[in-house]
């Protein structure tokens, strides 16, 4: 299956994997690039440059083929600007063949990693942002529908509309994020005028997963449905869409009562999520997955996962074509 991502990122399929924090991790990372799509590691799994330098050729030591580096470009009390800075300065020094960019622009950084040859692709959820980020001067864009685990853009726009009226209003390849997790959702991201798919939910299900997270995420992607997911944090700005569990509800208790950030943080800091993916506590944390769940029916490999995919949409679309 060849489009302009495929060729422009050197991969076998038109798959790719969005940034997990403490999840998109080298072993995962490496096993999604060798089964043919494009792997990521999220540069906020580690605390320096230098730490992240050590990943990227960790990853290139289980993995000769091309993979990403994910930055979200958010406020954090953990990440400082000077670890933001030394994150790209390690991405172009080591000439990785991609950078998802969430959150703010990564403008000041473009020339370093144009120059290193990295392909620089920002996750927006609004016509206007991916219009921006082409004028910036990007690589591609993700289209990132509201249907998606992480923070979805509070323009509420779905996956349906939102990849077809990116595709239509730039001329940068676009990827649509947010919904899929099968051949039918690359084949639907095809015809409306998107060159792949971005997948992060789907890819926790997969036997490799396992050695970032706990067997009980995985059971309980397979038992959840497509409605058991909620946003949280709308009262911060910064709405995320959540697994409906425990600690979910309290947030969302404490919310209605328009607590502030001291009462929230310690059940929505990311070292809570960190300990949970090891101990199995799934009630215990925010697990930001997608409504991708209530299509995820089976652990696969990564190999199996691609190579079924891009044989059902392929199907499909040939179906419908003879259907004309």
């Amino acid at each position: 299956m060849k489009t302009k991502i495929t060729e422009m990122l050197g991969i076998k399929y038109p798959i790719l994997c969005g940034g997990m924090l403490w999840l998109s991790k080298p072993e995962l990372c490496a096993a999604i690039s060798n089964a043919g799509g494009l792997g990521n590691i999220t540069a906020a799994n580690y605390d320096s440059g230098d730490e992240l330098r050590a990943a990227i050729r960790q990853c290139r030591e289980l993995t000769d083929k091309p993979f990403g580096v994910n930055v979200t470009l958010l406020p954090s009390l953990r990440i400082t600007p000077e670890k933001y800075d030394a994150y790209f300065q390690v991405c172009a020094e080591e000439k990785v063949a991609a950078m998802e960019i969430g959150g703010k622009p990564a403008t000041k950084y473009l020339p370093a990693l144009h120059a290193a040859g990295v392909k620089v692709f920002h996750k927006v959820g609004a016509v206007r942002h991916a219009v921006n980020v082409e004028s910036l001067g990007y690589d591609g864009v993700y289209a990132a529908g509201f249907e998606e685990g992480g923070h979805p853009l509070d323009d509420d726009v779905t996956t349906m509309v939102l990849t077809p009226r990116i595709a239509e209003s730039v001329n940068i390849p676009v990827v649509t994020v947010g919904g899929v997790a099968d051949g039918r959702g690359l084949a639907a991201a095809l015809a409306l005028g998107a060159e792949g798919v971005m997948m992060a939910t789907r890819f926790l299900a997969t036997t490799e997963a396992r050695q970032v997270l706990h067997e009980n995420f995985q059971r309980e992607l397979i038992a959840r449905q497509e409605n058991e997911t909620t946003l949280i944090t709308k009262s911060l700005n910064l709405q995320g869409r959540a697994l409906k569990n425990k600690l979910v509800k309290e947030i969302l208790d404490i919310e209605s009562e328009k607590a502030d950030l001291e009462r929230l943080y310690p059940l929505i800091t990311g070292q809570r999520a960190k300990a949970a993916y090891q101990t199995g506590e799934v009630e215990e944390m925010t697990f930001m997955v997608g409504q991708t769940i209530g299509l995820i029916k089976e652990v696969k490999s990564c190999r199996e996962l691609l190579e079924q995919m891009t044989e059902e949409a392929g199907e499909i679309l040939r179906r419908q074509s003879a259907r004309f």
